[in-house]
């Protein structure tokens, strides 16, 4: 393989291998959540309401990067469960304010704490590999970003 080749495969192959990163941890998650009936996505809407407090529900759209038609399935279930309150936002009435109710606050404190992911992960990788793989990350995703605000090629 000539070097020209190498920088293509790798380039190739860091999009692949972020993916099935990304896949991995979320199984990963899944799997510790499965007990208390709960998706990822779920833990991070319950994340947002133990650490910030009741908020916006258009809040969570933003912080948690999904379709606002995905979150309100989520939103749904949580409500099913009894684990969130969902009322009109005294201020503007269109908009819905969550909070966590006292059985969403009782769960949390059972939830595993999900750290241990980040350490199977990680464990045994040289800090100096894992900055450069943050570094790499983080750049190619700001100019992923770039283009798309933009609209256009460099």
């Amino acid at each position: 393989m000539t070097h020209s080749t190498d920088k293509i495969l790798h380039r190739d192959l860091i999009g692949a291998w972020n993916k099935r990163c990304y896949f991995a941890g979320r199984a990963a998650i899944e799997t510790a959540l499965r007990p208390y009936d709960l998706g990822s996505v779920q833990w991070y809407v319950l994340f947002h309401l133990v650490h910030s407090g009741p908020m916006m529900q258009r809040d969570l759209v933003r912080f948690l990067q999904v379709e606002r038609a995905t979150l309100s399935g989520i939103i749904a279930s949580l409500l099913a469960k009894g684990l969130i309150t969902q009322a009109q936002d005294k201020t503007d009435q269109r908009q819905k304010r969550l909070r966590l109710t006292r059985a969403g606050k009782k769960l949390w404190t059972t939830l595993p704490d999900l750290s241990f992911i980040r350490t199977l992960a990680f464990d045994g990788i040289d800090d100096a590999d894992l900055a450069t793989a943050v570094r790499v990350l983080q750049t190619a995703t700001e100019q992923l970003e770039a283009y798309s605000k933009k609209g256009t090629m460099k």
